[in-house]
C-alpha cells in the first residue's frame, strides 16, 4: 500500500510539472537573454560556446524533454529547440565529441554511471523517440572524455513492473 501512496504522489508531482510547463510561452529569436529568462524562467544551466553561450533548459531527472537557447555574442537568441530527439543524439559524432559538446548540444543527463570493465563513463538521458516511445539513450565516454558509443532503447521507467521482482 505504501508503494501506492508513493507512485500516485511522484505521478501527482510528475503531471503538475508538466503542466507548469505547458503555461511557459517559448521565446523566440532576436529575444534578449532577459527576455528569455522572463519568458522560460531561469536556466537549468548556461554552457559557453564559440558564439556566445547555450542555456539549458532541462525537466530531468524525469523529465524527457530539454530546451537548449543558443544566444549569439549581441546577448540576442539565434535559436530555441527541444533537444532531446533521435535527430539531435545523431549530430553527436562518435570518437571526436567530447563531454563539454554533449552538454552544449543535449545538456545534462538524466543519470550518470560508471562500467568499470571497459573503463566508460556513462551518461542516460530520457526522451520519446519519434516523438512517440519512451526511450534511454546511454551516451559512453571513454577515460578521455571522448564519445566512444551511444545505446539506447527502452526506458525502464515505463516498463511493466511484471518483467521485475521486487
Amino acid at each position: 500500500m505504501q508503494k501506492l501512496v508513493k507512485m500516485l504522489m511522484i505521478g501527482g508531482v510528475v503531471a503538475l510539472a508538466g503542466c507548469v510547463g505547458l503555461t511557459r510561452t517559448a521565446p523566440v529569436v532576436g529575444d534578449t537573454v532577459a527576455d528569455t529568462q522572463a519568458k522560460f524562467g531561469l536556466p537549468t544551466a548556461v554552457y559557453p560556446a564559440p558564439t556566445g553561450q547555450v542555456m539549458e533548459y532541462a525537466t530531468g531527472p524525469m523529465g524527457q524533454y530539454t530546451w537548449m537557447a543558443n544566444v549569439g555574442p549581441d546577448g540576442r537568441l539565434v535559436s530555441f529547440e527541444q533537444v532531446l530527439t533521435g535527430e539531435k543524439f545523431a549530430t553527436l559524432k562518435i570518437g571526436k565529441s567530447r563531454k563539454e559538446d554533449v552538454l552544449r548540444t543535449i545538456g545534462r543527463p538524466a543519470e550518470t554511471s560508471f562500467l568499470s570493465l571497459p573503463q566508460l563513463e556513462v551518461w542516460s538521458y530520457r526522451y520519446k523517440e519519434a516523438g512517440v516511445w519512451n526511450s534511454m539513450m546511454h551516451v559512453h565516454f571513454d577515460r578521455s572524455g571522448v564519445l566512444s558509443m551511444m545505446q539506447n532503447g527502452p526506458d525502464p521507467m515505463y516498463e511493466e513492473r511484471r518483467f521485475f521482482k521486487d
